[in-house]
């Protein structure tokens, strides 16, 4: 499996990229996978020159590519003006809105005081739901004064295991998908085995197989 972190941080060292990286030995710790980070700041130039000319650069297309190969997804940004960064938003506008379809993301953001704490939910929660992605349900803010405090560890810990949990998940499903394996249920759903969604059956579709069942 392949993990990808994606680090928003401006200065170095930098909070940001450590909260990244205590959350990446989290959850390698869980699942075993390479893990590949990338630092928005070194894509900066990139990421202004797509927006101009349509063209994502070497090293920024690079990232794009990582980014569709991942089993799993660690992403982390600074707070600016109550919300994610402009360079963080930035690199996501760029993507190709298909790339994070049914991917495991894990959102994360560092701040100066707890009161931008909601940041995760009002800000980054809808853009990965925007973009079709899977959030953990857990998602870590580290502000200044929680550094070294047990809340922050049991919450790295927490999210580390739902991602963990997810990538291993979608990793055996990508196996059973190619066996082929599906499962049925009734009231006009087909259970895919392979992902544990219920795609529903056209009501045509249900009719002719009644039809041909004799009923």
């Amino acid at each position: 499996m392949k993990l990808v972190v994606v680090s928003a941080g401006l200065s170095v060292p930098s909070s940001t990229r450590l909260l990244g990286d205590r959350l990446t030995t989290a959850v390698a710790s869980r699942a075993e996978a390479d893990v590949e980070v990338i630092e928005l700041r070194d894509l900066a130039v990139e990421i202004a020159h797509n927006f101009t000319n349509g063209f994502a650069g070497k090293a920024l297309a690079a990232a794009q590519d990582a980014m569709a190969g991942s089993d799993g997804l660690i992403v982390v940004t600074p707070v600016f003006s109550a919300s994610y960064s402009g360079l963080f938003k930035s690199f996501f506008d760029v993507l190709d809105k298909e790339a994070l379809v049914g991917k495991p993301v894990l959102i994360a953001a560092t701040g100066g005081t707890a009161r931008h704490s909601l940041v995760l939910e009002h800000a980054l929660r809808p853009l990965f739901a925007y973009l079709r992605a899977v959030v953990v349900p857990t998602g870590v803010y580290a502000a200044s004064e929680d550094w070294g405090e047990e809340g922050l560890a049991g919450r790295i810990e927490r999210a580390a295991q739902e991602l963990a949990g997810l990538m291993t998940g979608l990793s055996a499903a990508e196996a059973d998908t190619s066996a082929g394996r599906k499962a049925h249920s009734p009231g006009g759903f087909e259970a895919d085995a392979t992902r544990g969604l219920q795609v529903v059956v056209p009501f045509e579709e249900q009719l002719a197989k009644l039809g041909a069942s004799g009923m």
